[in-house]
């Protein structure tokens, strides 16, 4: 089995989009709940959550605050699963969570070696 990445993307910045203190607890539980199906089926690698604040440095050592771009959706947090092809690992991040909001979005991509970039 080869390695994916789940990349999840959501509005951290507009404050009429961050979630109340109790439908944090709910989604956190659908999240958590999802993620332990996944690790349920020995598919689970790793993956954490981001923090909002970061920087951004750019060719010519120019450093912006970021991470956000032009954008209002930033990469929230990632996982890290085993599935046998793209078609299996999208199958599993479309179960995510992340996805019941507005606007939000997940990212499916291979992890590959420096030497194997297909």
């Amino acid at each position: 089995m080869d390695e994916y990445l789940i990349l999840m993307r959501l509005d951290l910045i507009t404050k009429d989009a961050q979630p109340s203190p109790e439908q944090m607890q709910v989604y956190m539980k659908m999240y958590q709940d999802w993620v332990g199906g996944i690790a349920a089926q020995n598919k689970f690698v790793g993956g954490t959550g981001l923090s909002t604040e970061g920087k951004v440095i750019k060719s010519g050592q120019i450093v912006t605050d970021g991470p956000f771009a032009e954008t209002k959706e930033s990469i929230a947090g990632f996982i890290t699963i085993k599935a046998k092809n793209f078609e299996e690992a999208a199958d599993i991040a479309k179960g995510c969570p992340i996805l019941n909001g507005p606007g939000n979005s997940v990212e499916v991509r291979k992890i590959v070696g420096v030497d194997n970039t297909r």
